[in-house]
């Protein structure tokens, strides 16, 4: 039982750590993007269409999806979870970023500093209140990692049961992931709707490069990015 209790420690850390190195290579849209994609939609109707199209990216990220592209086998895990677990997370992670642009509460700093923002955001399931610096760990400090460590062991815990023995629950796992992707959300962008700030009241701000370091090619698919160098503007089929 200690073994296996250090193993599923060891496997959470080693996600963690993988979560923390991509996500200030997520895409996001900014609002001027948001808002020519959606034309003629008000705040919370584009949110409703970023909640829907990640709700079902989530869903359909399957054990096995860019699993060998994503990530070599981490410690005492099948490499499918670990990649399920990675593959949601960034999917969330994209839409909890881009719901913060529609509501006009973009955390100020640089791509890594609003990406470790919106980590925050994910594991405490709410919005990043820039105006309160004590709910805006930039750091990346111990008790952060702790904290995402913790959540994403409750995702292991949560999906290991369905996919042993392999994709034996993969419906199953489509609503959960369906399920839980939604709550997030709602919980997210309820406080953001609190704090919300007026298109029009909102300063010009200047808008989001597309990241230096492409995402592994795994993820890249999850999130319907074009592959590195490929040229294209493919639309995200999130949407």
């Amino acid at each position: 039982m200690r073994k296996g209790g250090a193993s599923a420690r060891a496997a959470a850390l080693y996600i963690t750590d993988r979560l923390v190195e991509v996500a200030p290579r997520i895409p996001v849209r900014d609002l001027a993007a948001l808002r020519a994609q959606f034309p003629g939609l008000g705040p919370d109707q584009i949110a409703d269409k970023l909640i829907a199209g990640a709700a079902k990216g989530t869903s359909t990220v399957g054990a096995g999806i860019g699993a060998a592209a994503m990530l070599p086998t981490p410690p005492a895990m099948p490499a499918e979870l670990a990649a399920e677990i990675l593959g949601v997370a960034a999917i969330e992670l994209k839409l909890i970023a881009e719901l913060h642009e529609v509501y006009g509460l973009r955390p100020p700093g640089s791509a890594k500093d609003r990406s470790t923002a919106y980590l925050t955001a994910w594991t405490e399931e709410r919005g990043v209140d820039w105006k309160k610096p004590a709910t805006v760990n930039t750091a990346l400090g111990g008790q952060m990692r702790r904290e995402l460590r913790q959540q994403i062991t409750k995702r292991m815990l949560r999906n290991l049961p369905i996919l042993i023995p392999f994709m034996v629950g993969a419906t199953v796992g489509a609503l959960m992931n369906r399920r839980d992707t939604r709550r997030l959300a709602e919980k997210v962008r309820g406080d953001l709707r609190s704090r919300a700030v007026p298109w029009d009241a909102l300063p010009a701000l200047p808008r989001l490069d597309k990241p230096a370091q492409p995402l592994p090619g795994g993820l890249a698919d999850v999130l319907g990015e074009p592959p590195p160098d490929s040229g294209t503007g493919a639309p995200d089929p999130r949407t």
